[in-house]
């Protein structure tokens, strides 16, 4: 399989973020993507430094103007606060309703981002800009006929809206790519199986009928994103129906996981999509630092067999997965398992 990836991540190197109130470390770092490159490296795989530009297509084919131009200057607009932090955070968000837009850089980032967990550098728009382009050379790889290829993106995607960034994610790289494999495919089917529900990804396409999404993850009841993620979240106008969660207790294992899994891949092949992609998240892992459900290296497989099965053509974008000696493991069993499974 090829795997695309851009040396260009390693610009955006966040240091903080606040964890009930509290400062800490990030676990979002360059080293992740690192130690994700060498294990497929390990493995076998081809791996293709994207260098194509595709300009703001992609990205604007998912995300909106306003949002985008913000993205590209807040950090120049923020420097020239007195006594500013060194990176873009957030102090004010609006509450309900997001009616007027303000003029101010503070208003803007309460406006643009959705917490204080997607911290904004100078480096951060060249490598969000860079991850768009790798899941959009991912996707460009399948039309063009591979059976599969995999976006190895930092920072991570799924908490993006059209509008708006949030925990750790600027650009929303899976739908990015399934917007490109709506140029080919009149149904595309995004399963996320990242430890967190893709509430940006939801909310892109939540009025759409032409995009399914399916989230399995840690009940949001009381854990993030907390206020999306829900099993009543089923879709909006056109697009009631084409949205399922399948929240999962805290904890939760491999069998559990496997079960709900198969719900999920029920309602993908009732949907009938021409390509498919995967918002790959390893951090449900049972070492993961953000400890929310309890798979192990072997479930990650089961996973990935149980998904190659549906014999789609199919983007497998890099979610989560944070620093463990399993880490770069985990996506061998997935690959591997995937790579060796499909019909």
């Amino acid at each position: 399989m090829k795997v695309f990836h851009s040396p260009l991540h390693a610009r955006h190197y966040p240091r903080h973020f606040l964890v009930s109130g509290a400062p800490q470390p990030n676990p979002e770092v360059p080293e992740r993507a690192e130690a994700l490159l060498t294990a497929a490296l390990a493995d076998g795989h081809e791996t293709v430094e994207q260098r194509a530009d595709f300009g703001l297509g992609p990205v604007a084919a998912v995300h909106t103007p306003e949002y985008i131009s913000f993205l590209q200057h807040i950090f120049a607009r923020w420097q020239r606060i007195d006594g500013a932090s060194d990176e873009v955070v957030p102090n004010i968000h609006p509450n309900g309703r997001r009616g007027g837009y303000p003029a101010s850089a503070v208003g803007q980032a309460g406006y643009h981002m959705a917490d204080t967990a997607c911290p904004i550098s100078e480096g951060t728009w060249p490598a969000a800009l860079a991850g768009a382009h790798v899941a959009a050379a991912a996707a460009r790889e399948v039309l063009d006929g591979a059976p599969a290829a995999y976006a190895l993106c930092r920072p991570p995607g799924h908490h993006a809206f059209a509008d708006m960034a949030g925990g750790f994610c600027y650009l929303n790289n899976a739908a990015i790519a399934a917007q490109d494999l709506r140029a080919h495919h009149a149904r595309v089917a995004i399963l996320d199986v990242d430890l967190h529900h893709g509430n940006g990804t939801q909310g892109i396409f939540y009025s759409r009928d032409d995009v399914l999404t399916v989230s399995l993850h840690a009940d949001p009841v009381r854990f993030y994103p907390f206020f999306w993620g829900h099993a009543d979240e089923r879709g909006d106008g056109p697009g009631l129906g084409y949205n399922l969660n399948l929240p999962l207790p805290r904890g939760n294992g491999d069998d559990e996981y496997i079960l709900s899994l198969e719900r999920a891949l029920q309602r993908i092949r009732a949907f009938a999509p021409g390509a498919l992609v995967v918002a790959l998240g390893l951090d449900a892992h049972q070492d993961d630092p953000l400890a929310g459900l309890a798979l192990s290296t072997d479930g990650f497989e089961r996973i990935a067999v149980a998904i190659a099965d549906l014999g789609l053509p199919s983007v497998l974008v890099q979610e989560g997965g944070y620093l463990t000696n399993a880490l770069g493991t985990n996506l061998r069993a997935f690959l591997g398992g995937f790579m060796r499974s499909r019909p």
